[in-house]
């Protein structure tokens, strides 16, 4: 009877940061954000907590890794879209860009609060305003309205708006507010018309409580459409 040859063991992909950060990308995706704690994170990829800590020491860490991740995700995407030429193109450049940015961050629901969290800007957040801002300057518009425009854009310039009223539970808060808003219809009928006439086209779209895809890109264009003519009357 001839021996058994051992079994060889498959060899463990070294931990990295960029290995935490995947796989941190990848919960938040799937399970949402409050699904992300260190010990599923730690369990997702096979090893003990405080493993996690020698490459990121804290769940703040993990978190200001994870918008680098999906901005960078972003700035690999943008950098094909050429530059305006002629100059009057810059309109159009400029939306095409912070479109390309918002389907990447509808693919992670999850990044704009976190984005909206962090205290500091990441380098790849500052990237990403760089090229948005020679976009501008190539379109004609002065030092003082690219200013202007950067301040007016806000998050709209990476793909997603800024809710007055962002509840967690987006359906929760919409029964919420009609409820609240059904109390008071005598005091605020011009609300409760509004209301009862409006409706999202396209409510899969969302990265906010109202942020669907029309109300964003309505915003956009007027903004964008604003920027215009201002640059216009300056020439």
């Amino acid at each position: 009877m001839s021996p058994r040859t051992p079994a060889i063991a498959e060899p463990r992909t070294p931990l990295s940061r960029e290995r935490v950060l995947e796989a941190a990308v990848a919960i938040a995706d799937r399970d949402g954000l409050p699904s992300l704690t260190m010990r599923n994170l730690a369990q997702a990829l096979g090893v003990e907590a405080m493993s996690i800590y020698h490459h990121l020491p804290s769940k703040e860490a993990v978190l200001d890794g994870m918008v680098e991740m999906v901005v960078a995700e972003i700035n690999e995407t943008v950098a094909s879209i050429p530059p305006p030429a002629p100059p009057d193109e810059w309109k159009d450049v400029a939306r095409r860009r912070i479109l390309v940015a918002r389907r990447i961050l509808l693919g992670h629901p999850w990044a704009p609060a976190v984005i909206e969290s962090r205290s500091a800007l990441s380098p790849e957040v500052i990237r990403y305003f760089d090229g948005l801002l020679a976009i501008l300057r190539a379109g004609g518009l002065s030092w003082d309205l690219s200013h202007h425009a950067l301040h007016a854009l806000g998050s709209r310039a990476l793909g997603f708006s800024q809710e007055l009223f962002a509840p967690d539970d987006v359906e929760a808060g919409e029964e919420a507010a009609g409820d609240l808003l059904e109390q008071m219809a005598d005091h605020v009928p011009n609300l409760v018309g509004m209301m009862a006439e409006i409706a999202h086209d396209d409510p899969g779209s969302t990265l906010g409580w109202c942020d669907d895809q029309s109300e964003f890109e309505f915003g956009l264009d007027l903004l964008l459409d604003g920027l215009d003519r201002h640059r216009r009357a300056s020439l």
